[in-house]
């Protein structure tokens, strides 16, 4: 679990599996070999699945086992922790990737109201299932949802930041949602956890 790079392949499955060549898309800086070193010893451990399609070109598939799994809350913890001490405006030549943000902050919403949230990012549709104590994330814009949340890039990242700016962001739907959303996945949460410790 120390490896550089084995928490985020886990936070990059978190919303379904994915294929090699779309992870060294989400993680950048990771090499090739480093890559498929990294995934072997992951299935070798029974962390994740590896799916081969008898297609051509060949498609293998990675995903996460329910062992992996019970990882998503520590990741959560983490991400709790970058908000409340590290988490600052972005600096000029930095990249913030935010579908990354909120595949590691499904674990954040554990009691929050149920429902289906959808997601926009550019163009770029993900929908998140709230249930009680879980929270899914998918890739995909659904089909119907509860409360819709949407804006570019730079309007995500200042919601999301240190003043939680949601000007730029546009809301729709069942409004606890969206603010039950908002909340968790922004430092709103995580500052009120430092100043209850």
């Amino acid at each position: 679990m120390g490896d550089k790079w084995t928490l985020l392949i886990v936070r990059d499955l978190v919303a379904g599996p994915r294929r090699f060549v779309e992870l060294q898309r989400v993680l950048p800086g990771i090499s090739t070999e480093q890559l498929r070193s990294r995934l072997n010893r992951m299935v070798a451990d029974g962390l994740l699945t590896r799916q081969r399609y008898r297609e051509v070109p060949p498609r293998v598939d990675y995903e996460l086992t329910e062992r992996s799994r019970e990882l998503v809350p520590v990741i959560a913890e983490l991400t709790r922790w970058g908000h409340a001490w590290a988490w600052s405006p972005p600096r000029e030549s930095e990249a913030i990737d935010v579908a990354a943000i909120f595949r590691a902050s499904t674990g954040l919403l554990g009691g929050a109201p149920s429902g289906t949230v959808e997601l926009r990012v550019e163009g770029r549709g993900y929908t998140l299932g709230l249930g009680g104590e879980t929270a899914t994330l998918a890739e995909e814009a659904p089909g119907e949802a509860d409360a819709r949340i949407s804006g570019g890039e730079q309007a995500w990242i200042a919601a999301l930041g240190p003043d939680a700016d949601r000007s730029g962001l546009e809301t729709s739907g069942a409004t606890q949602l969206v603010d039950a959303v908002l909340d968790a996945l922004g430092p709103t949460a995580s500052r009120a956890t430092v100043r209850a410790a």
